[in-house]
């Protein structure tokens, strides 16, 4: 255990934090605090910093704030009796935890190891490099319409570009209200977006880089909120400020938004430089595909890297590939059939591309990450054509032979 550093905490709870702290306490006056904290911080470098009741709740919070920053392994609690508005308050202030005045051994114990793990979860978070300044790509995966597997393409896109090797990534999870990136990555998340959007975390890369959740693959998460309450508190201009820093740290930040086009979408569009557009197979997709490009075109929001993906494609359907190309007005870029491999994954939370899956969607999903990684985007683009030429040969795919010529053509 590194040292703790207390500021008018009662004597105690000071006696209980020497014992757990093995004896590694530092004691300090409120008042000298106040004038040379920050530097007492970073030459102590304390694991924790216990903030006592002999300090006012908005001194403290105003102390953690410059702490959280200044100390940047070092964890600031609170000394309070705890509620939710105390909790809000404290968390955006810079607070990661609150003891209570009367905390016995065990709760000290438990409060102590949870600032050891976030202290190092925060010394990992700085070896993590930030990308190139112009080697970043910020790509939004958007749909006009809810239902369409917008969230298992983001996830398998973020969980690919993570195990691809050419730099860090992070998922952002941008549906306001209901989002579910940590459910189909079957994760439990300590923090979720509000938690990054506030506090130092919305103004220190290192300290946001703690708030994020981290998946296996070496994909990083900022996870949806956990209400909906908590996500209206969210608004567009911290979200673009968010996307701003992520894009400074990570080469790729997959964005998965909600449906349609709110104000926090189009903020984070006018980041991209890319946008997957995906839509299913059927009337209302497909038309309201065409709407929102013609919008977005309006709107001068379409970047340079426009992918198109139809999902769930079924050649049992009414609609022909001819007839969704021709309402569209372009051709797609990948077409993913439908398949129960991806309820499975999505019951799972494991992605497709993080098993490994071999199936029709496993491929497609391949091709989609082929364009988005230079040395395989020559190959993915045969790869999409040789799936077309497939579900050609089903019954009900008219005018795919056409569309396939588009694809052999070079057509985009």
């Amino acid at each position: 255990m590194s040292t703790v550093l207390t500021v008018g905490v009662g004597a105690d709870l000071a006696r209980h934090l020497t014992a757990q702290a093995d004896g590694r306490v530092v004691r300090v006056g409120v008042k000298t605090f106040e004038a040379d904290g920050v530097a007492r911080i970073e030459e102590l470098a304390p694991i924790a910093v216990v903030l006592g009741p002999g300090v006012r709740l908005d001194k403290a919070f105003a102390l953690a704030g410059r702490v959280d920053v200044a100390g940047a392994t070092s964890v600031v609690l609170v000394v309070a009796d705890a509620d939710p508005e105390l909790w809000m308050a404290a968390m955006r202030a810079g607070v990661r935890d609150v003891l209570r005045p009367d905390a016995g051994p065990e709760e000290v114990a438990a409060v102590l190891q949870r600032a050891t793990d976030l202290a190092e979860a925060r010394r990992e978070a700085a070896q993590v490099p930030a990308a190139p300044e112009t080697d970043h790509r910020v790509v939004i995966v958007a749909s006009p319409k809810g239902g369409v597997g917008k969230t298992t393409i983001s996830t398998n896109l973020a969980v690919g570009l993570a195990q691809s090797g050419l730099g860090s990534t992070v998922v952002v999870d941008l549906d306001i209200q209901f989002g579910d990136v940590a459910s189909a990555l079957a994760m439990a998340p300590e923090y979720t977006l509000p938690d990054t959007v506030h506090g130092a975390a919305s103004s220190d890369p290192l300290v946001l880089k703690t708030f994020l959740g981290r998946h296996p693959s070496g994909l990083y998460v900022v996870a949806g909120a956990d209400s909906p309450a908590a996500g209206d508190a969210v608004t567009a201009e911290q979200v673009g400020r968010l996307i701003d820093t992520l894009a400074r740290e990570f080469r790729f930040v997959v964005v998965d938004t909600a449906p349609g086009l709110s104000d926090h979408t189009l903020v984070a569009l006018e980041r991209a430089t890319d946008l997957v557009l995906v839509s299913s197979m059927d009337v209302p997709g497909v038309r309201g595909m065409r709407k929102e490009l013609d919008v977005l075109q309006e709107l001068d929001l379409v970047p340079a890297g426009r992918h198109l993906v139809l999902n769930m494609a079924d050649p049992a359907g009414a609609l022909s590939m001819s007839d969704v190309v021709t309402t569209i007005g372009a051709p797609l870029d990948v077409v993913l059939p439908r398949s129960n491999a991806v309820s499975l994954s999505t019951n799972t939370g494991v992605p497709l591309l993080e098993s490994g899956a071999r199936d029709a969607v496993g491929r497609g999903l391949q091709t989609l990450l082929g364009r988005f990684l230079p040395e395989q985007e020559a190959a993915a683009r045969p790869n999409l054509a040789a799936g077309l030429s497939t579900l050609s040969t089903l019954p009900g795919l008219p005018g795919l032979p056409g569309l396939l010529g588009r694809f052999r053509a070079g057509a985009r």
